[in-house]
């Protein structure tokens, strides 16, 4: 079967190196709340070491317990088999032939959905690994950066189980985001729907309200971005509301209906007054080509830490150049999977934004303590090319044991 797979690229022979051992940690802040709509508070952390003594670490956006059940699992058979024994013994920097025998050993397991969320871990602990193996970094190994700099945004954060609560909030982090610097933001507009914040059962009249007080808050000369978190059904019932949207000068709207219900996407694509974004969820190159294909979506959002990896999101990316697409890539985890973003975004040039919180802006105690990323965040409100040697990550080593649940 043909499947197009991305390795390091490199000028000479890479270190000898083996496979030695594959450790997973599952992470749980101990201030976790099951009545929050955000996987940040729990981490799923893979460490990959070898014979060198060169580690890399990865990250994965899913229920940690089984994530790490999906690499630990001992295999049954040949559509069945352990994406941990398949990678003992095996050459790192072999990145692209090790995904496609992970993801035709596990077919009967995964080929979407949790197995291929769990590899986007193993997949970016390689790209880091190999990236300290020959000290160079991730972007480096996809080819080399494209650009100086990168551009994100602030997801805002709500709070408070009122309107008024709930619009204030918004609007307060809108002015800390803009006094850091910060030229794109991205609203949650969430007060109705499958994942309302705090269970609120607001109409659609005071969606509107809350982004219109969120763009008076800012002005207009910041980019503004909304997500509604599948707020609505259908097409018709959606364009009833946002079809009025057109004068917030909306840069696009996030996740308006479910993601596999494409038709209905197209129909929406067609007709509202913002490009429509799409992909946090997805897995592998084959769903994105759904969503562009039939669904239409104008932005796709490929996620490091679902889609399949790095190499995988790379795809995406490439896929989304080839018909014309803008690329923001989704990201909701800490400092290790931002990096792996950043690194991707620095090699596609029609990556407009990532999603980037600094600790100031982060609610999580995961994303503000497991890892320090290299990214740098300038007044001017861009993040220079990283230069550090894989993904430039430093984890504390300290809140992996102090968090770890199993």
């Amino acid at each position: 079967m043909p499947l197009e797979t991305i390795s390091p690229v490199l000028k000479s022979a890479p270190p000898r190196l083996k496979i030695t051992e594959i450790e997973c940690h599952v992470l749980l802040a101990p201030d976790y709340d099951k009545g929050n709509t955000s996987s940040a508070q729990d981490s799923f952390v893979v460490v990959i070491q070898t014979d060198g003594g060169v580690s890399g670490v990865g990250e994965c956006d899913a229920n940690p317990w089984m994530a790490r059940a999906c690499v630990e699992a001992p295999g049954t058979h040949t559509m069945g088999l352990s994406i941990r024994d398949m990678l003992i013994g095996a050459n790192p920097f072999e990145i692209g032939d090790l995904w496609r025998k992970i993801y035709l050993g596990t077919a009967m397991n995964g080929r979407r959905g949790m197995v291929i969320h769990a590899l986007s871990a193993v997949e970016m602990a390689l790209w880091d690994l190999c990236g300290k193996a020959v000290s160079l970094p991730v972007h480096a190994l996809l080819g080399g950066a494209t650009r100086d700099f990168i551009t994100p945004y602030a997801s805002l954060q709500p709070a408070g189980g009122r309107f008024e609560d709930y619009r204030d909030a918004l609007c307060l982090s809108a002015e800390r985001a803009q006094k850091l610097g910060f030229k794109a933001l991205k609203t949650e507009i969430t007060m109705n729907g499958p994942y309302a914040h705090g269970g609120m059962r607001e109409n659609y009249d005071r969606h509107t309200d809350v982004l219109a007080a969120v763009r008076k808050t800012i002005g207009k000369d910041i980019t503004l971005m909304v997500d509604v978190q599948y707020l609505w059904e259908d097409a018709a019932t959606c364009l009833s509301v946002v079809k009025d949207w057109a004068e917030f000068n909306v840069y696009f709207l996030e996740t308006p209906i479910w993601s596999d219900n494409l038709h209905e996407m197209a129909k929406l694509v067609e007709r509202a007054p913002m490009p429509i974004a799409c992909g946090e969820w997805l897995a592998t190159r084959f769903e994105f080509e759904e969503l562009m294909d039939i669904g239409k979506v104008q932005v796709a959002q490929p996620d490091v830490g679902r889609v399949g990896g790095i190499g995988e999101a790379k795809i995406v990316c490439d896929m989304a150049k080839a018909r014309g697409r803008t690329i923001v890539p989704h990201c909701w985890k800490t400092g290790i999977s931002i990096s792996a973003t950043a690194h991707l975004a620095f090699v596609t040039n029609h990556c407009a934004f990532i999603e980037y919180l600094p600790p100031q802006l982060c609610h999580e105690r995961l994303r503000r303590e497991l890892a320090q990323e290299e990214l740098v965040f300038r007044p001017d409100g861009t993040i220079p090319l990283p230069a550090k040697p894989g993904l430039g990550v430093e984890v504390d080593w300290d809140v992996v044991k102090r968090y770890k649940a199993a």
